[in-house]
């Protein structure tokens, strides 16, 4: 489980910024909204949190740090050697020349070469941290760093840290006995982790592999999906079909199903209406619709893997009555017995009702164009019983556009 995140100098987020979603003590248990960080840990998080602010206020600056930093450790192997990483610095002469630092804490197994779920598997939180900075050509790593607490409690302990110069110290965990070929080979825009996953470390298979659980729309090199890719995808999962079909009553009136069909050129999708003759192709389908198509493979992946879905712009076209109905299937056990997480961004004022203020996160940009992160637990005088749609909406809470 991921449960707090660090920014500082990544596009609009200037100074460091911290999103934590551990909650206090006292908070009561609301059933299927917060789990402890692992089995038998006192401290909780909840599963679905929300980021709201206007247009531009930085909030999918947040999902892209938390995605940039999976992709890093997940796929940065496979760029160019002399590639930049796919970033940006704070936009001021100052912040250009001073470092990117992210950094993440999750929980998870403490042995990283043991099979998982096993008896007397001891947990524990880590923390992966990375420092980057622009080069001649671009953005590389100066620093990156894997360290961790067992059970959660005293002092981190490194695992790993790597320095510029390709200096790698590492505890016993990591096992890096025989691996001294790759270590001093590893480039200044990859990973340790996916370097060392290609040659099958077994600790860094399970750190890429985890990363790979992270599942967004949220995408480096381009900003959408492109709809051949997203039909082949469910012509080769023929159970996300089934799933979606379930499910897509939902979102338009009178769908009964998606069909895909083999054609020469490739799958194509077509949706079968009530009452109408032919089925209708894709690009004839409502935007909501498609939408909600685009979405729907993320979050039956996170659901079906108790891992983690990072969606942008979540109520893009879709009705906010349907809103609701999706951060139900986090909070349902039958539907989500893993524990999987939701992170999401949107405008729909109206979900505020269907959240508690531990899972609402505010993003607001001053004069100078930097970005500040606060959570509704921070506001002052936030009670349970408040309707909380329209306090946001007069201005209470912060965070809404200013108009005139």
């Amino acid at each position: 489980m991921i449960y707090r995140l660090e920014i500082e100098n990544f596009y609009c987020m200037r100074d460091p910024a911290v999103i934590d979603l551990r909650i206090a003590e006292n908070v009561p248990d609301v059933p299927g909204r917060f789990d402890p960080l692992f089995p038998r840990a006192d401290e909780r998080a909840p599963r679905v949190i929300a980021f709201f602010g206007p247009n531009a206020s930085g909030k999918s600056t947040v999902l892209k740090a938390l995605a940039f930093m999976a992709w890093f450790a997940r796929d940065s192997f496979q760029l160019q050697p002399n590639a930049s990483l796919p970033y940006e610095r704070f936009n001021d002469a100052e912040a250009q020349s001073l470092p990117t630092r992210l950094a993440v804490e999750f929980s998870g197994p403490v042995d990283l070469a043991a099979d998982i779920g096993t008896e007397g598997t001891i947990y524990g939180t880590w923390r992966y941290e990375l420092e980057m900075k622009g080069r001649e050509h671009g953005n590389s790593v100066v620093r990156e760093a894997l360290r961790q607490k067992p059970l959660g409690k005293g002092k981190w302990t490194r695992v790993f840290e790597r320095s510029a110069g390709g200096l790698t110290e590492a505890g016993k965990m990591f096992g890096l006995a025989g691996y001294s070929m790759v270590i001093d080979k590893v480039r200044d825009n990859a990973s340790l982790i996916s370097t060392l996953a290609q040659f099958d470390h077994k600790p860094s298979l399970r750190l890429r592999d985890a990363a790979a659980r992270i599942y967004t729309n949220i995408l480096l090199d381009r900003t959408d999906t492109p709809d051949p890719d997203l039909i082949r995808y469910y012509a080769t999962n023929p159970n996300v079909v089934e799933a979606l079909n379930r499910e897509i009553e939902r979102i338009d009136v009178g769908i009964r199903r998606m069909e895909i069909h083999n054609t020469p050129t490739g799958p194509v999708a077509q949706f079968v209406h009530e009452g109408l003759q032919q089925p209708m192709h894709w690009v004839l389908e409502s935007h909501g619709t498609r939408s909600f198509i685009r979405y729907f493979p993320m979050l039956y992946a996170a659901l079906a893997n108790g891992s983690m879905a990072l969606v942008d712009e979540i109520d893009v076209s879709i009705h906010p009555l349907v809103l609701p109905e999706i951060v139900r299937w986090f909070h349902d056990p039958e539907r989500n017995p893993r524990g999987a997480r939701l992170w999401m961004t949107c405008h729909a004022a109206s979900l505020l009702e269907d959240l508690l203020k531990e899972e609402v996160f505010l993003c607001e940009k001053d004069g100078l164009g930097r970005t500040s992160i606060y959570s509704l637990q921070d506001v002052k005088r936030v009670r349970r019983a408040d309707n909380r749609y329209r306090k946001y909406l007069s201005g209470v809470y912060g965070a809404v556009p200013h108009i005139g």
